[in-house]
């Protein structure tokens, strides 16, 4: 059985959760609270050393970081990440799309207002500005596709799910984005699906 430490508001974390839940995978999950220094001790930093979950145990000692990682590591060899080299690099496009154009400023807003709470923050206003703009790429595809590699659920509609569902706490409104809000509404149908908060 795998172990997942993550924190259980953290959408890095969910998306591993939820691709573990939708293969029926059975795991330990280990809450190691971020915000009060838990990724920061030396045993956790044996585990990863650059101090961050989700952390992956493939198998005792064996460690694997990185969400979007873990989720192609275990989405290996099913439907969650199918077909031919451009199928699967469709994918990846979308996924290093989350890490480099969604993710840092959805994300980050939501942690300024839910953790921070600090609406005042002055590198909100920018935060939000670039999140609209990820939106927007997303709303653009979503309007002639049901998931972002095309016809089939994958592991990059995962990775992008889990801090799109949750936006609002970043201060961002989707009723401007009806394809997004419908692809929302096709991922919380899919078999095996888990929320954040359980």
């Amino acid at each position: 059985m795998v172990r997942v430490y993550g924190m259980a508001e953290s959408g890095n974390c969910y998306k591993v959760k939820l691709l573990l839940s939708q293969l029926k995978q059975p795991f330990e999950w280990i809450e190691t609270d971020v915000t009060r220094g838990a990724t920061r001790t030396s045993e956790f930093l044996a585990r990863n050393s650059n101090g961050q979950v989700p952390t992956l145990e493939v198998s005792p000692g064996v460690f694997l970081p990185e969400s979007n990682a873990i989720l192609g590591y275990l989405a290996e060899d099913t439907p969650y990440w199918r077909g031919d080299a451009l199928e699967r690099a469709r994918v990846l496009q979308w996924m290093f799309f989350e890490q480099y154009s969604h993710e840092p400023y959805i994300a980050v807003a939501r942690f300024i207002l839910l953790f921070a709470k600090k609406p005042d923050h002055p590198l909100l206003a920018e935060k939000q500005k670039r999140g609209y703009q990820a939106l927007g790429v997303m709303e653009q595809h979503l309007s002639s596709e049901p998931f972002f590699a095309g016809a089939h659920y994958s592991i990059a509609d995962i990775s992008l799910y889990a801090y799109t569902h949750v936006a609002h706490e970043g201060g961002f409104d989707l009723a401007p984005y009806p394809a997004i809000r419908s692809w929302l509404e096709r991922v919380r149908a899919q078999p095996g699906y888990v929320g954040m908060r359980g």
